[in-house]
């Protein structure tokens, strides 16, 4: 078995990514409008899909993201068996994504330095800027005591305007280096 990877795009590239990448789960994240059905490729009960805007705080008609999606991604991010990758993607493979990628990694790395993961994320993907109200959510599902928030943080600003796919491991170990 191959070391499980978490791929990042836009939802412009979603059908290429899964050729290319062929994930076993996928996780969209895309206001109620714009959810996409399962694409070919992915089993229906191996989609995430979350309805939900990509806003920090509630906005008139616009679904604000809540503690209860964050729930659905990690028992989802939890059932993944890690055979083969899981990609994730938002509109713009920008802000949920990332922060959908940077919650899994977390959940999936419970001992892990969650400011490491974080440089990770902004090193495999340039782009990377992590909706902070997912993360806040995220954070204190995990009991991370706001380490997930101050890592998120502590990235910045990206000057990088453009998603595209990317990989990350799923897995690490204390070392720094992913876990076999």
């Amino acid at each position: 078995m191959s070391d499980p990877v978490i791929y990042v795009c836009p939802l412009a590239t979603v059908p290429d990514a899964i050729r290319k990448v062929r994930p076993s789960h996928l996780v969209s994240l895309l206001d109620p409008e714009s959810m996409i059905e399962t694409p070919e490729g992915v089993a229906r009960e191996r989609h995430l899909r979350l309805g939900i805007n990509d806003i920090a705080e509630p906005y008139e008609d616009l679904v604000v993201p809540e503690a209860r999606h964050v729930a659905e991604l990690l028992n989802f991010v939890h059932g993944w068996e890690q055979d083969a990758p899981m990609l994730i993607h938002c509109w713009a493979g920008i802000s949920r994504s990332t922060a959908a990628a940077f919650i899994a990694l977390c959940a999936l790395n419970e001992n892990y330095p969650e400011d490491e993961l974080a440089r990770l994320l902004r090193q495999r993907g340039a782009h990377a800027y992590p909706n902070k109200l997912l993360v806040r959510l995220a954070d204190d599902l995990l009991g991370r005591k706001g380490r997930m928030q101050a890592a998120v943080e502590a990235l910045g600003m990206t000057s990088q305007g453009q998603g595209q796919l990317f990989a990350i491991p799923a897995l690490h170990s204390a070392g720094g280096k992913a876990a076999r």
